[in-house]
């Protein structure tokens, strides 16, 4: 990098702060059920981030993929000249997505998180002979009986409009997004089942 944009919080929130960028449908869904106003934060530094730098290009890790969704979305809505481009998800050699919440983990729930990917990886394959109903019980149960693993949610999406798909052909990007507690720690991660 030749440029490290840093500002101090107060920076960005002055005293008496009170402008926020508010988006609804895709928020509402997936991390926004449990998360009502996070989106909204993300909306709005993200939107200030790009009206101070003016990239052409801003590049976000699609292991959020609602917040990859939202972004595009917000940039789309508000005429932002910025593209925005999806960069794939990083994992750990052994198939776990790369995050700062992984050290936050102990041996034995890094172990159990696992299972997650591990269940990812194998319903994309079991996908091609399931319909999206049986695919999403599939993992649903492999995840529910795993050890030291608590499912919040895992659906089936439109990958654009993140809203829920009944059939394979109802979208041409398809994407299933989980989100895992492993002990106390928030564990997010998606698999692409469909992407033309």
């Amino acid at each position: 990098a030749d440029l490290i944009f840093h500002p101090e919080p107060e920076e960005m929130y002055h005293e008496g702060f009170s402008s926020f960028v508010d988006m609804t449908v895709l928020t509402e869904e997936l991390c926004g059920l449990s998360r009502p106003v996070h989106f909204r934060g993300v909306c709005t530094v993200v939107s200030k981030l790009f009206n101070i730098v003016q990239p052409d290009r801003a590049y976000f890790g699609q292991k959020d993929a609602q917040q990859l969704a939202v972004i595009k979305h917000m940039v789309d809505d508000l005429n932002m000249n910025v593209e925005v481009i999806g960069c794939p998800i990083i994992r750990e050699e052994d198939g776990l997505a790369l995050s700062s919440r992984n050290k936050r983990l102990s041996a034995q729930e890094r172990e159990n998180a696992l299972n997650i990917s591990r269940t990812l990886f194998k319903s994309r394959t079991f996908a091609t002979s399931h319909t999206v109903s049986e695919t999403q019980k599939m993992v649903e149960e492999a995840i529910e009986d795993a050890p030291g693993l608590r499912l919040e949610y895992f659906e089936i999406v439109d990958g654009n409009t993140l809203q829920k798909v009944n059939s394979w052909e109802d979208a041409q990007y398809v994407v299933g997004c989980i989100t895992v507690f492993c002990g106390e720690v928030r564990l997010i991660d998606n698999i692409k089942y469909k992407e033309i």
